[in-house]
């Protein structure tokens, strides 16, 4: 049987967790919630498809798949080096209330586009809310975790 290589074109399923077993990321339609009865509806979920190697998902699945089989499962551990980063408390910061447009009435969790300094635009999360200011959160909201991911190769292409 053919064995998966360095910059094939192979799709694959995969179901993506957190330490605590919440899933984040998955190709997979959850039947409970997947409640559409035409074929077209759900587009969304289905096998991804990448090149290996490619650098397009995370490397340690990608250096997983090389040597694999149709239809054989894997799982591996996404250290924060190889996912998000590390969570950078330097990345926390504060704006004057009033800076924000008037329209946003801010509440902790709630995600805001910003243009930083160098006209950039970053998403950032609300972490804190007072009269005066408000704290902003420019870590991605996976910075420092472990991630797992169940995977299995659907084709070779």
């Amino acid at each position: 049987m053919t064995q998966a290589k360095e910059k094939d074109r192979v799709t694959i399923n995969f179901i993506g967790k957190l330490a605590d077993g919440t899933i984040i990321d998955s190709t997979y339609a959850d039947p409970e919630e997947d409640l559409c009865n035409d074929d077209d509806c759900c587009h969304e979920h289905g096998p991804m498809e990448l090149i290996i190697g490619d650098g397009d998902f995370y490397t340690p699945v990608e250096t997983a798949l090389v040597g694999m089989q149709v239809g054989e499962k894997k799982t591996v551990t996404i250290t924060p080096d190889d996912g998000f980063g590390d969570y950078d408390p330097e990345n926390v910061f504060s704006v004057k209330r009033s800076e924000l447009p008037e329209d946003i009435i801010p509440e902790v969790g709630m995600g805001l586009e910003v243009t930083g300094e160098d006209e950039d635009l970053y998403m950032v999360t609300i972490v804190k809310v007072s009269d005066e200011e408000v704290s902003l959160d420019s870590n991605h909201p996976l910075a420092g975790e472990e991630l797992t991911y169940e995977f299995d190769l659907v084709e070779i292409l």
